[in-house]
């Protein structure tokens, strides 16, 4: 064999052996990234939900109260702790007006005071609720608005935002 081929015989070698360490490589890197999202899985902090029910009533002329029940689900391995809640009314036009939200003992004096707004199923979800990983919890928020109790009847929908201690925001949408 002459010089030239001893070279090519040898670079074919050395470069069939680059490709097959370099496709291990890359399955050893696959395999790697693909077991971090796995381990990875429930750290992701979300709280799925929905609003199940919506009561309105006329406190008087010019201000009303909503009464919402709906259930929340935290599917991860991380503790969600409530830091604020919020009842947001959006108008047809889309305005978007936040509603005073009552503690748990306006919320029961309200629902006492009002029989309108029908019986309390849920305890109020306030601050500091803390909604354990895997479960679920249906809870109730109560919230006045200064406007009529005909606006809130034609609103476009209600919106109840939760932030979370460390600063996640979730977001329910009425319809």
């Amino acid at each position: 064999m002459t010089r030239h081929e001893l070279r090519a015989l040898f670079l074919n070698t050395v470069s069939s052996t680059m490709a097959v360490t370099f496709g291990i490589g890359i399955v050893v890197i696959a395999i790697a990234v693909a077991f971090i999202f796995y381990a990875n899985r429930g750290s992701h902090l979300e709280l799925p939900g929905k609003i199940l029910k919506v009561r309105t009533a006329p406190l008087d002329e010019k201000s009303a109260a909503v009464v919402i029940d709906f259930r929340v689900t935290n599917p991860s391995n991380v503790t969600f702790m409530t830091r604020e809640v919020t009842v947001v009314l959006e108008d047809k036009s889309g305005k978007q007006t936040e509603g005073a939200t009552s503690s748990e003992m306006d919320a029961q004096r309200l629902m006492a005071g009002i029989p309108l707004l029908g019986q309390k199923y849920n305890p109020s979800l306030i601050v500091r609720t803390q909604v354990a990983p895997h479960s679920s919890l249906d809870r109730m928020v109560a919230a006045r608005f200064e406007v009529p109790d005909d606006e809130l009847q034609a609103r476009k929908r209600f919106l109840v935002r939760i932030e979370e201690v460390d600063g996640a925001t979730v977001e329910y949408s009425e319809k």
